[in-house]
């Protein structure tokens, strides 16, 4: 079979799970199995696919096909303009992730703390793009967390992440002036309708807490004055009709210009506040 017919093949299969991705998503199946880059896979239509290369394309396609997401079958996902490796311990990192990125780079900062950190995308990234900063990264799971280092290590900023096993404040020390989090927060009225490729492939644990899905929220604030210094920010980021809730919990824990940031399709993506200066302070 030619790489052409099967990319028609594997578009037509992929429709019902994939929809207008269809394409794109068998591109990427068969650049994953033979090695192409993208432009080969659109140049070579009429190349041969080895037997060794169609069985390896013909099973992905069965994984996807079984609700898989593709990001697992890849093994890695893009963010911010990077690489991620990603297993079914970790949350395939989102591009509406990447307005509290924006949003925690437009200040300065030196020491941050990623609460709930997954394949690391989000503290990576920001040590990544400010070369002075050093940080923590904390998760509950340990194998989320063996996953952020081989995330840190493949993005050069190993030496400047620390990785601790901890449930959101529970076995964290040392003090920051940028906390991040992208915490579960889907209702669990919510989580029953998403998708198998969600509901059945990512840790449930890292998508929603159940209830209102606002308690990692009240967790991360009620460990946040003794850890956020005078000055410093903390940036969550938030469901989209969870805006006014998040807020209110900010102002209730003190913080000020407690402000709520749409993210690239307008929607309320990232709550952001402000721990007080000390009177006196500069």
């Amino acid at each position: 079979m030619t790489a052409g017919a099967w990319l028609s093949h594997a578009r037509a299969r992929l429709a019902s799970v994939a929809g207008a991705q269809a394409a794109r998503e068998a591109r990427l199946i068969l650049a994953h199995v033979t090695g192409w880059s993208a432009t080969r896979v659109a140049l070579e239509g009429g190349a041969a696919l080895t037997p060794e290369g169609l069985s390896a394309a013909e099973a992905a396609l069965a994984r996807r096909l079984a609700r898989e997401p593709l990001a697992q079958i890849l093994g890695a996902w893009g963010f911010y303009g990077r690489s991620f490796r990603v297993t079914r311990d970790t949350l395939v990192p989102r591009p509406d992730t990447e307005t509290l990125v924006d949003l925690a780079l437009a200040r300065p900062f030196e020491r941050l703390i990623d609460l709930g950190t997954g394949t690391g995308a989000i503290a990576v990234t920001l040590l990544a793009e400010r070369d002075g900063a050093t940080g923590v990264a904390s998760d509950i799971s340990a194998a989320a967390l063996a996953v952020a280092g081989e995330n840190a290590a493949a993005h050069g900023v190993a030496g400047r992440l620390r990785r601790v096993e901890a449930d959101w404040w529970d076995g964290v020390d040392g003090v920051f002036d940028l906390v991040v989090s992208n915490p579960p927060y889907v209702t669990g009225a919510e989580y029953a309708t998403l998708a198998p490729e969600v509901t059945d492939w990512e840790p449930r644990g890292a998508l929603t807490p159940g209830g209102d899905g606002l308690s990692a929220y009240r967790a991360i604030l009620d460990g946040l004055g003794s850890r956020l210094l005078p000055g410093g920010r903390c940036l969550v980021e938030i469901g989209a009709r969870q805006g006014e809730a998040v807020a209110a919990l900010f102002t209730a824990a003190g913080l000020d210009a407690v402000a709520v940031h749409p993210d690239i399709n307008g929607k309320p993506r990232v709550v952001e506040g402000w721990m007080p200066k000390r009177h006196g302070a500069g």
